[in-house]
């Protein structure tokens, strides 16, 4: 009895890891995908935003600051996007923060306003567009700086951290390529967006969106802007216009009434999509699939 006690707790303890990993918090599922990747196989980070919930009007839940206060290391796009978080951070968090925003090799472009890129010209935008993540480049750059950040804060799994990294950007090049193939046949063509979130993937790719209903999702729309639109698809030959799975769909329905225009869903986040290591390549290749779906 004793002998079979003794295997039994030989074979838990063996399967125990040797060191546990420390806690990690991420904000929205396309990071927390990143993060999830390379702790493979030493663990797995907490996620802040759940669901389908915007991350441009979220509010912390009491949960949500015991997460922040538990966390040894937590990855953010940054106070560009998680504007909530700022005085949570600085009261709360006990861990090293890390900004991903400002990581090596992260490339940052200026936000532009709602409406028709070619009629608003004239003005500027000074903040950054905190949407970094819809171009695979900056996630591969985004993956160093997470498997250097977490390799910091447990050396025990330092080279577990950078095998992973180095398989992950592996896998963002492969996939950049493939959907570069993909893309090159919608270069020209035209369609608006519901808001300003996908210049980064439209850059990489070689698509330009006309517009963006709205420059926030949670600020409302004036009467000339929707105008303005619908004149636009029914005049400019708009392809398509994309609404957000988040939001809901009446003003977009407005907006193509009595044109040809069609209505797509692209979602920035993965809305409805599982979180962990696969909620990425999934992301880009929905994102990839409407497009196509909508234009070609």
């Amino acid at each position: 009895m004793r002998s079979a006690l003794a295997t039994a707790l030989c074979i838990i303890l063996a399967a125990l890891p040797a060191h546990a990993a420390p806690k990690v918090l991420a904000t929205i599922k396309p990071i927390h995908s990143l993060v999830a990747a390379v702790m493979a196989g030493a663990g797995t980070p907490d996620l802040l935003i759940q669901g389908a919930q915007s991350e441009h009007s979220y509010a912390l839940k009491p949960s949500d600051a015991a997460k922040i206060g538990a966390a040894a290391v937590i990855f953010e796009v940054g106070p560009d996007l998680e504007t909530y978080l700022a005085r949570p951070l600085a009261t709360l968090a006990h861990g090293s923060v890390v900004v991903l925003e400002s990581a090596p090799g992260v490339e940052r472009l200026p936000a532009r306003w709602g409406g028709l890129w070619d009629e608003i010209q004239a003005i500027t935008e000074t903040a950054p567009d905190p949407h970094i993540w819809l171009d695979p480049e900056n996630a591969v750059a985004m993956t160093t700086a997470i498997a250097a950040s977490l390799s910091k804060a447990d050396a025990a799994h330092a080279a577990l951290y950078a095998a992973n990294g180095r398989k992950e950007i592996a896998r963002l090049k492969a996939q950049e390529k493939d959907l570069a193939a993909k893309l090159a046949p919608l270069r020209g063509r035209r369609y608006i967006v519901f808001h300003d979130a996908y210049q980064y993937f439209e850059r990489r790719f070689g698509l330009s969106s006309m517009g963006a209903v709205t420059v926030a999702p949670d600020r409302p729309v004036g009467p000339r802007r929707v105008s303005m639109l619908r004149d636009a698809i029914r005049t400019r030959g708009v392809a398509c216009v994309f609404r957000e799975p988040q939001f809901p769909p009446a003003l977009i329905q407005t907006l193509v009434e009595g044109s040809p225009a069609r209505i797509g869903v692209l979602d920035p986040l993965g809305a409805e999509l599982v979180p962990g290591p696969e909620l990425y390549p999934k992301l880009l290749n929905a994102i990839a699939a409407s497009l196509r779906g909508c234009l070609g």
